[in-house]
């Protein structure tokens, strides 16, 4: 690896923030249209959803490949370095905002909404007007057309997805621990472990949706507990997706024999960001699914 460069290394125009902004449109545009179309056969907002992911996809492994040639290129000064420090760490920020949003919601349907209709706070009429039937409880497994559904219980898939991604932030504690001592032959072990039990959780994840959808009832469309379990866990499914892809390209970086003991920020940050979706996830299974 070269010297690294004295100056602050300024990048010259990309194609990449533009592409980027260009999938998060498709996602964007295709789950919208994907969710006003599920009680029709048409499907070109769940197409318009994977052309989205495709293109995020395509968009990381060509950024991140500029910005690998540019570090071991030895462009990167320490204030670049420090830039990348306090970058991850606003993304990782914004991303707890993200999820707080939605944890938000969830906490004022179960504490607020539901209870208010139920007949708290002196509303003794609103839910007789309006669904005479109605039962201040969570899960809320009825709408107000009658349909009912089934909640997800804790145990097993969810538990087991819980043990594993517990696990990978371990396997991955000691991959980052190799990388610190050199033990390149541990690193390597320790980090593809991480990224199978990755990939597990999301195979695991997939089954748990089919068997709600198939046998639970429990769909987008299964009023609030409905949205809210699945826009959680799905969008933690899209993050766990995300840290996968990042250490994968982490493995190749290793495989190749980049980073050291010194110097190996990139590591780092996708630990940071795979150590945060464990996080999100005890809260997920502790208020989605036990609670």
């Amino acid at each position: 690896m070269t010297t690294k460069h004295e100056n602050y290394y300024v990048p010259a125009q990309s194609i990449w923030p533009i592409t980027g902004a260009i999938g998060l449109f498709l996602i964007a545009f295709g789950a919208g249209t994907y969710i006003q179309q599920l009680s029709t056969e048409q499907s070109s907002g769940g197409y318009t959803l994977i052309a989205g992911i495709a293109v995020i996809i395509f968009m990381l492994f060509g950024w991140f490949k500029n910005i690998i040639d540019e570090s071991m290129s030895g462009l990167y000064s320490a204030q670049m370095d420090r830039s990348f420090r306090q970058g991850m760490s606003w993304f990782i920020f914004s991303e707890i905002m993200f999820f707080g949003a939605f944890f938000g919601a969830l906490f004022y349907a179960r504490m607020v909404a539901i209870p208010w209709l139920g007949g708290a706070s002196n509303n003794a009429m609103t839910h007789e007007v309006l669904w005479p039937t109605f039962e201040a409880i969570w899960p809320l497994v009825k709408t107000p057309d009658g349909t009912t559904t089934e909640a997800m219980g804790w145990g097993g898939l969810p538990l087991y997805n819980t043990l594993i991604l517990l696990t990978s932030s371990v396997t991955l504690h000691f991959a980052h621990v190799s990388l610190e001592k050199s033990k390149r032959g541990a690193l390597k072990v320790w980090l593809g472990l991480t990224i199978l039990l990755g990939i597990g959780f999301l195979f695991l994840q997939v089954e748990e949706y089919v068997h709600a959808y198939q046998e639970m009832g429990l769909t987008l469309t299964s009023g609030i507990y409905g949205n809210t379990f699945f826009l959680l866990t799905g969008f933690h499914g899209m993050h766990v997706t995300l840290g996968t892809v990042f250490l994968i390209i982490l493995f190749f970086r290793v495989l190749k024999g980049h980073f050291t003991p010194d110097n190996h920020f990139a590591f780092q940050s996708g630990s940071w960001y795979w150590h945060f979706v464990d996080v999100v996830w005890l809260c997920l299974f502790i208020f989605v699914y036990v609670l």
